[in-house]
């Protein structure tokens, strides 16, 4: 837990996507770490360097009262620690949580990230996310107001490859 929120901490100051501005200290994070163990629709994948944990990533399924729904699910807070960058962790986790999705019976995964990530945008489009809006008041940071941009991706059954069959393509 403690390198978990280290990492987490790391990313934060650094502008990474987890949407704190300002770190919060092992206390805070340690209860929101515990907190989203204990949602039954979420999952937290972490990703590790040389045994170390160096970042995480969240799998958010819809509510059970939301079958319309239910075919998709949400990849959030996903993050990689500024000192364990380079390595292809970020496109190794994120794999990871869309073949996840799609063992668990999700077509989609959707996501959401401010303009000011302009890493994270280039990994998600390489990866085949696509983009399908902008928000211009998505978010405050620094007293400035930025735009956030919208993604899916179409999912291949069991697999997590992308497939245009959801969509009736």
């Amino acid at each position: 837990m403690a390198e978990l929120c280290e990492a987490t901490d790391a990313a934060i100051i650094e502008g990474g996507g987890f949407g704190w501005i300002e770190p919060q200290g092992r206390a805070a994070l340690q209860r929101h770490f515990r907190g989203v163990m204990l949602v039954p629709e979420r999952e937290l994948f972490i990703a590790r360097l040389d045994g170390l944990v160096v970042g995480s990533a969240q799998l958010v399924r819809p509510p059970r009262n939301n079958e319309a729904q239910a075919f998709g699910a949400t990849l959030t807070h996903a993050y990689i620690a500024p000192y364990a960058r380079g390595h292809g962790l970020a496109r190794l986790m994120i794999r990871r949580v869309e073949e996840r999705a799609a063992s668990l019976g999700h077509r989609v995964v959707n996501l959401d990230v401010r303009e000011t990530q302009t890493t994270a945008i280039a990994l998600f489009e390489t990866l085949g996310y696509e983009r399908w809006g902008t928000h211009p008041a998505y978010a405050r940071v620094n007293g400035r107001t930025v735009a956030g941009h919208f993604y899916y991706k179409l999912l291949e059954p069991g697999r997590g490859r992308s497939t245009g069959q959801v969509m009736g393509r």
